[in-house]
């Protein structure tokens, strides 16, 4: 009996230790989420000494929300300066530019959330995966209205996987 017991205990160790790992749809998912960071925002530029920037935002409302200030007329003096700031209560929705270029503010628009894995191909050597996955945005901030990117609509999405001695990775 003990001999059953320990080849028993033997094949399942061997099985568990299979290089040919298959990449499961949590896998996926949680690689997705980790490596390629979601939930990702939808971000916008917005040009602040940009008179169509500021019709965009005077369109919105969002002056009236008190989300911005958009100066509308402008002297000689100061042609070329900042036609639009930012209020305190639009702090939550801006985003530190990469650039750092002070006539741009990056401000963000919806996240952009995995729905579902829709598929997964693994290619006849096990070494390596797509992904196929569709994504929708959720979270819509005040300035959805500036994007031209269809927020109703969910997108599909593909990743490349490869198995290394460390597991399941992107490329």
């Amino acid at each position: 009996m003990k001999v059953v017991f320990t080849l028993c205990l033997l094949s399942l160790f061997f099985v568990s230790c299979d290089s040919s790992e298959k990449l499961s749809k949590e896998t996926a998912m949680t690689l997705l989420q980790e490596q390629d960071s979601y939930p990702k925002p939808l971000i916008e530029d917005i040009y602040i000494g940009d008179p169509e920037d500021a019709k965009r935002l005077l369109d919105l409302d969002l002056e009236e929300e008190g989300l911005v200030s958009i100066q509308t007329s402008q002297k000689l003096s100061e042609v070329g300066g900042p036609l639009i700031t930012f209020t305190e209560k639009a702090q939550p929705y801006l985003v530190e530019s990469e650039g750092n270029d002070p006539k741009i503010q990056q401000v963000k628009i919806a996240d952009e959330e995995i729905v579902e894995i829709v598929n997964i191909q693994t290619a006849d050597d096990g070494k390596s995966a797509i992904v196929e996955y569709r994504t929708s945005f959720e979270n819509e901030t005040p300035f959805a209205g500036l994007t031209r990117v269809d927020l109703e609509e969910e997108n599909v999405r593909t990743a490349n996987f490869v198995l290394s001695d460390e597991g399941w990775g992107s490329r």
